[in-house]
């Protein structure tokens, strides 16, 4: 059976808080206080990014500078090793701006968390350059074929987010295992630029600036030192687990690669709640000239809506809290904390949705113009909703489980 861990009613899951270094939390402040100052360009640039189908190259070089996209890097690699606590609310920041470059940057400081899960080896190549950036694609769908020394991959892999910007990628391919009788099991690997192709293929109604394209290996070699499982990542057991001293890397790796998705929802439904209050401010009815503002209907939803952000990022920060106090324990997560942490996460996301619905209904024909930034932010944050892993049906399904203390059912994603 499974360890019914979860508790009802909202109770925290983990109970003992484990406070985070000073230093840290200095860091972060520092980090969070320079990105600030960047997004009024990255606001500007949020146009182009759409209009582009990536991020402008300006947004990622200032976020370079800032040092966000080395917030979860080690400090022995010239990181800033943040803790979620002190990271994750600056991706909300960046959604606000450009949902599109919070995604994007997002990911691409999110894989160097999984990277120091690797092999020293690994770490060492990717990061002779400290600056160097890692795309994904991270389903197993593809197989590859053991060979002496390592692994020969083929195949497309899709839904790259900020490839255009990144050196490495991380794929995530299935093969067979001898010790384990020949069953097929999820590896990732990390290839270098120059063995894959992008293929230009995103033409999308959402985040169209994530730019997120297939990418295409063929009969590329990898060998074992860039290879991981991704079970090994999750239960502690992969090669550079526990290889540096900071809090966030005796953490499993699922958690913090998907800390963006709900992050960039609700980033984008705040950002909306202050579009909306200042269009109704000024808005007169079409027919009757009322103004909008003193309309109940109207400032009804702006309250609803505003509950609801508020609920979402509370939610959100609570859980952030948690997966840090885990980390820094020296403990991982149970089976539990980590199907209420998907949960809530994806319940986030769809609570951001909504409140970004409920506005967008209310907001006339006017927010249908391509020029107004209200159609952008509701095709962005229903987008954010479209990642797998914020899937709130599968996501309730593995949380009820758990609830009613029955075993996992592997056929959930």
């Amino acid at each position: 059976m499974a360890d019914g861990a979860a508790a009802l009613g909202g109770d925290q899951v983990t109970q003992d808080y484990v406070l985070p270094d000073p230093e840290q939390v200095r860091r972060g402040e520092e980090m969070r206080e320079r990105v600030r100052a960047l997004l009024p360009t990255i606001a500007a640039n949020a146009g182009k990014a759409e209009a582009d189908r990536r991020v402008p190259d300006e947004n990622i070089r200032l976020l370079k500078a800032a040092g966000f996209t080395r917030a979860l890097q080690p400090l022995a690699y010239g990181g800033l090793e943040l803790s979620p606590e002190q990271y994750c609310p600056v991706v909300v920041d960046i959604a606000g701006a450009c949902a599109s470059t919070a995604w994007v940057a997002g990911l691409l400081a999110q894989h160097a968390h999984g990277l120091a899960l690797m092999s020293k080896d690994v770490q060492d190549e990717v990061w002779r350059e400290p600056d160097t950036l890692v795309s994904s694609s991270v389903a197993p769908i593809n197989e590859a074929v053991p060979v002496p020394g390592g692994v020969r991959l083929s195949g497309r892999f899709g839904w790259s987010s900020g490839c255009d910007h990144a050196q490495w990628a991380c794929l995530g391919f299935r093969m067979p295992v001898a010790e384990m009788g020949g069953m097929m099991l999820p590896f990732y690997a990390l290839v270098p630029r120059g063995d894959y192709a992008i293929v230009d293929d995103w033409h999308v109604a959402g985040l169209c600036g994530t730019g997120s394209k297939t990418l295409e290996v063929r009969d590329a070699f990898v060998p074992d030192h860039r290879i991981d499982s991704i079970i090994a990542m999750n239960t502690g057991a992969s090669k550079g687990f526990g290889l540096h001293d900071g809090g966030i890397y005796r953490a499993a790796f699922v958690p913090y690669f998907s800390f963006g998705f709900s992050a960039v929802a609700v980033g984008v439904a705040r950002r909306f709640l202050e579009v909306y209050r200042d269009k109704i401010a000024g808005r007169a009815r079409a027919y009757t000239g009322a103004r909008v503002a003193e309309s109940a209907p109207a400032y009804m939803r702006l309250a609803e809506a505003s509950h609801m952000v508020r609920a979402a990022y509370a939610t959100l920060s609570q859980d952030w809290r948690e997966i840090a106090s885990r980390s820094r324990s020296g403990r991982l997560p149970s089976p539990a904390e980590l199907a209420m942490w998907r949960t809530n996460q994806a319940y986030a996301t769809r609570t951001a949705i909504e409140a970004v619905n409920i506005l967008f209904s209310g907001s006339g024909g006017s927010a249908w113009f391509s020029h107004n930034e209200m159609q952008r932010l509701w095709r962005d944050a229903n987008m954010a909703g479209a990642h797998a892993y914020s899937d709130y049906d599968v996501a309730t399904q593995r949380l009820g489980r758990d609830l009613l203390g029955l075993d996992p059912d592997m056929a959930i994603y």
